[in-house]
C-alpha cells in the first residue's frame, strides 16, 4: 500500500474519516483514506472489538486487585472530577464497582457554571466527599497571560499541567497508587501529533513562563517530565486505569444514564471549562486552523458511534454563537485583567513552537522508550494502562 502526503496547497479530507490536511503529517492511501485511519486499524481496532465477556473479566480482576491491596487503607483509588461526561461517568462505574475513591477537584480558576453543578450532582449521588483544590489564581492568571503572549498552540497546558501535577501530589501524599480515569480509546483515540506538544514538560512551562511573565510561580504545583513518566509509574508505583475502555464505551449512552441524575451537556468536548472552550473553539482555529471536533468525531465514526454523515453534519455548524462569543471573550479579557487592546494584539503575536523554548523534549523522548522497555518486560498493557 503507497501512502503520500499532500502539498501545503493541496486540501485534501479523508473518505472514511474526518480528518485533514490540517494536520501537516497526515497522509492518505490510493483510496484517499487517511494514515490515522490506517493507525486505528492497527492499534485500536482490536482492542475495542475484543469480546465483552473478556474485557469484563478483565476489568474485575484489576478491580479485584485494587481493592486487595487497599484493604486496609481509607482510600483504595483517586478520582479527578472536571464536570465533563468522559470522567463523570466513569465515577459513576468506580461507584458500581464498590471502590473507595479519593475524589478532587482541580479549580484553575475557569470553571463554568454547569461543570460545577455537574460536579455535585456525581458527589452527591455517589454520596462521597468532594476535595476542592484551588489554585492560586494571581498565579494562574500571570501563567495563562504568559502562554497567551507566547503564540504557542496549546494554550490549555497551565490548566492540564497544575491539574495532573495536583493529582499526583495528592494521591502521593495520601499513598493512593491507583489513578482512575475517564480517558478512553471510542472518543479519543485520533489526535494529531502534529497539534500537541505534551502539557507535563514542567521545564518548558517554567522558560515560557519565565519570557512572559511578571512573577514567580510559588504556589502552583509543577513536576517534571522525569518524576510524570518514570519517577511516579517505576519507583512510586503508581498507575492510571482508564475503566472506560473495557466498558465498550459510548458517549450518548453515557450522556442519558448521566442525565437520569440531573447532569448537564455543555456543549462540545471538554468545554466544562469556559477557558478550555475559548480555546478549542476560537483560539485555535483562528490562529491554527485547527478545528478539535475533527479528531473527536473521527475517533467516534472509526469505533462505530456516529456515522461519516453525522460528522460531516456537525462540522457544518458553526464552532461559535457569535453572541457567546462575544460574552465569553469579554469573561476572559476582564478575568485576565487586560485590555482588549492588549488582548487582541496578544491573538495577532507571532505563532510559536513550544519546542522554541527550553523543553525536555529529548529526556521526554528517552524516558518514553526506557518507559516502553520496562513495560513490554513487565507484561503491561499500555492500552488499559498509560
Amino acid at each position: 500500500m503507497h501512502f503520500f502526503r499532500p502539498t501545503n496547497n493541496n486540501y485534501q479530507e479523508c473518505k472514511r474519516c474526518v480528518m485533514d490536511t490540517s494536520d501537516p503529517q497526515i497522509s492518505f492511501d490510493e483510496n484517499g483514506v487517511c494514515s490515522h485511519c490506517h493507525y486505528f486499524d492497527r492499534e485500536v481496532k482490536p482492542i475495542l472489538m475484543e469480546d465483552k465477556e473478556i474485557l469484563k473479566n478483565k476489568l474485575t480482576q484489576i478491580v479485584d486487585k485494587i481493592k486487595k491491596e487497599s484493604k486496609k487503607n481509607e482510600y483504595d483509588c483517586i478520582i479527578g472530577l472536571s464536570g465533563g461526561v468522559d470522567s463523570s461517568f466513569m465515577a459513576l462505574k468506580v461507584k458500581e464497582f464498590g471502590l473507595k475513591p479519593l475524589v478532587i477537584h482541580v479549580d484553575a480558576g475557569w470553571n463554568s457554571e454547569i461543570a460545577v453543578n455537574n460536579i455535585k450532582k456525581i458527589v452527591d449521588w455517589c454520596k462521597w466527599e468532594l476535595h476542592t483544590l484551588v489554585m492560586d489564581w494571581e498565579e494562574m492568571k500571570d501563567l495563562q497571560l504568559a502562554y497567551l503572549k507566547s503564540g504557542v498552540a496549546n494554550q490549555d497546558v497551565p490548566q492540564d499541567h497544575v491539574f495532573f501535577a495536583a493529582l499526583y501530589n495528592f494521591a502521593t501524599d495520601n499513598s493512593i497508587k491507583y489513578i482512575m480515569s475517564g480517558g478512553n480509546l471510542a472518543t479519543e483515540a485520533i489526535f494529531p501529533q502534529s497539534w500537541h506538544y505534551t502539557a507535563m514538560d514542567g521545564k518548558n512551562l517554567k522558560a515560557i513562563h519565565k519570557n512572559y511573565g511578571s512573577s514567580e510561580l510559588k504556589k502552583i504545583p509543577i513536576i517534571s517530565l522525569l518524576k510524570y513518566y518514570f519517577y511516579y509509574p517505576f519507583v512510586k508505583g503508581m498507575k492510571v486505569v482508564r475503566p472506560l475502555n473495557y466498558l465498550c464505551y459510548d458517549r450518548k449512552k453515557a450522556l442519558e444514564e448521566l442525565r437520569q441524575i440531573g447532569f448537564k451537556e455543555y456543549g462540545s468536548k471538554h468545554c466544562e471549562s469556559i477557558f478550555t472552550k475559548f480555546f478549542q473553539r476560537y483560539y485555535l482555529p483562528e490562529r491554527y486552523g485547527y478545528d478539535k471536533r475533527r479528531p473527536h468525531l473521527s475517533s467516534q465514526i472509526l469505533s462505530g458511534q456516529i456515522t461519516r454523515e453525522e460528522a460531516l453534519k456537525e462540522l457544518k455548524e458553526p464552532l461559535y454563537d457569535k453572541m457567546e462569543l462575544k460574552r465569553d471573550t469579554q469573561y476572559i479579557i476582564k478575568k485576565l485583567g487586560i485590555s482588549e487592546e492588549e488582548f487582541y494584539l496578544y491573538m495577532k503575536a507571532p505563532k510559536r513552537e513550544q519546542t522554541d523554548f527550553p523543553s525536555d523534549l529529548v529526556l521526554y523522548n528517552v524516558v518514553k522508550k526506557i518507559q516502553r522497555i520496562l513495560e513490554k518486560r513487565r507484561g503491561k498493557k499500555i492500552k488499559y494502562y498509560s
